[in-house]
């Protein structure tokens, strides 16, 4: 529980480190090592092959995390839980989600929307030269409230029942949906499996993640109620089973319209929209989904040292 307490407070301060020496770059370097001996070795049977890749990465992550977590302890146990807090911080990403999105609103208040749409473009997969500032606000929102699910509240629950391991394990579930999970001709059969088992992973934090955006919007005194009511209506409006749950929540919450048709890679793709359009979309929304994620984390939190308690109960 102290590991939990040092990660996320770690994370609150520090934010997201952009180092090479980041834990989440050694999962994507095996990946991408794995990756090249699979399909030699598969070389017609890409599904299995990335399902290989799949379960080697994340028994490698989780037993590696494991034995350096073991170490540490063997050589002093407050070292080991210092170790420990530090691999569940990286784990961790709200301060970073804020930081981005921040970043991007940055450019809009200086009526630079050019800086603002290159901006956008590190963080979201959409196409974003011809983004007028409501679509760059939108996409922003969008993003946040997205990443809120596997981006903070997801690692939290994986550390919550297993510490470090299982925190570095999902955030190597996560890190292989990014690299493989595409439905373009490279990746549509090795990719198969790491995305559908990423969706797995995220059904759960998803929906708590839904939740802890209206509890949220509560405490903020937000539109609570319109949140739980957009949540019901569209928490399935999305090709993801699980993208929507905190997207609608948010949307509710605002009375923003979210979704809808965006380019990628130049060709328009439809999309369901998710909560109704009650007001127009400005800059301070951002702001208040940065309270709503940094209230949800702390909620989330909790829950995750109630669920590390539980636990602990249950083993010894």
């Amino acid at each position: 529980m102290i590991e939990l307490t040092l990660g996320f407070i770690l994370d609150l301060i520090i934010g997201d480190p952009e180092n090479p020496f980041h834990p989440v770059r050694g999962i994507g370097w095996l990946a991408s090592k794995l990756e090249v001996l699979a399909r030699r070795i598969f070389k017609n049977l890409l599904k299995i092959g990335g399902l290989i890749v799949w379960l080697f990465t994340i028994l490698i992550t989780f037993f590696v995390t494991l034995e350096i977590v073991n170490i540490a302890k063997k050589i002093n146990i407050y070292f080991g839980i210092i170790i420990e807090g530090i691999l569940i911080y990286f784990c961790i990403s709200s301060k970073g989600l804020v930081v981005e999105g921040k970043k991007v609103i940055s450019f809009l208040i200086k009526n630079d929307i050019t800086g603002a749409r290159n901006q956008l473009s590190f963080i979201v997969g959409r196409d974003t030269k011809s983004l007028d500032e409501q679509g760059i606000i939108r996409a922003v929102i969008e993003t946040i409230a997205e990443n809120m699910s596997d981006g903070v509240i997801a690692p939290l629950f994986y550390a919550g029942i297993f510490g470090a391991p299982l925190a570095m394990a999902y955030k190597a579930v996560n890190t292989l949906d990014s690299m493989f999970g595409y439905k373009n001709d490279k990746y549509r059969d090795f990719g198969y499996f790491p995305a559908k088992l990423d969706d797995v992973f995220n059904y759960i934090p998803a929906r708590i993640t839904g939740v802890l955006i209206i509890i949220s919007s509560f405490i903020l005194r937000y539109n609570y109620k319109n949140s739980y009511k957009i949540y019901k209506r569209d928490r399935y409006n999305h090709t993801s089973p699980n993208s929507a749950h905190p997207e609608s929540a948010m949307a509710g919450a605002l009375g923003l319209k979210l979704g809808g048709a965006n380019y990628y890679f130049g060709k328009l793709v439809e999309k369901p929209t998710i909560g109704d359009e009650l007001k127009k979309i400005e800059i301070s929304d951002v702001y208040k989904t940065s309270s709503i994620l940094y209230v949800s984390a702390l909620i989330g939190y909790v829950l995750s040292m109630l669920i590390s308690k539980l636990m602990s109960s249950f083993i010894f």
